[in-house]
């Protein structure tokens, strides 16, 4: 049995066409999640192709879209969650720095978004993690 896991979001915050773009940008990451790591790392980078980097006060709007729309992405699927953030920057033409990493104690892995060079509504223990995956904007590579 998992823990029961207390999810705060801002419905009534949503526009209506922002709510649709979230919902198509999370059954596609949905989609994508299934690929195996570095498939959906060429995908994606793929996909940032001639995209600006994405501010944090949009990448955190963009998570809370995501986070309002699935209580899935808003629990465990950090996964999903990461790949619809970006799906819904890039919609901009912006694009935050996609990243999956591990850490060692506990052992675990996870996947999150960065803007201007921090991690977008993570919590604190998201610096343990060492990056092994990322892609960032067209014009970091």
């Amino acid at each position: 049995m998992s823990p029961q896991v207390a999810i705060k979001t801002q419905r009534g915050s949503l526009g209506l066409g922002l709510r649709a773009q979230a919902v198509a940008a999370v059954g596609a990451a949905r989609l994508l999640a299934q690929l195996p790591p570095a498939r959906l790392r060429r995908v994606l980078r793929s996909l940032s192709r001639h995209s600006r980097p994405a501010d944090y006060e949009q990448t955190a709007r963009f998570r809370n879209a995501v986070t309002s729309v699935s209580v899935f992405c808003a629990g465990e699927g950090c996964l999903p969650r990461s790949v619809a953030i970006t799906l819904l920057c890039r919609t901009r033409g912006t694009w935050p720095t996609w990243c999956v990493g591990v850490r060692t104690a506990p052992c675990a892995g996870h996947a999150w978004v960065e803007a201007e060079g921090r991690p977008v509504g993570e919590p604190s223990d998201t610096e343990t993690y060492r990056r092994v995956l990322f892609v960032g904007p067209d014009s970091v590579r």
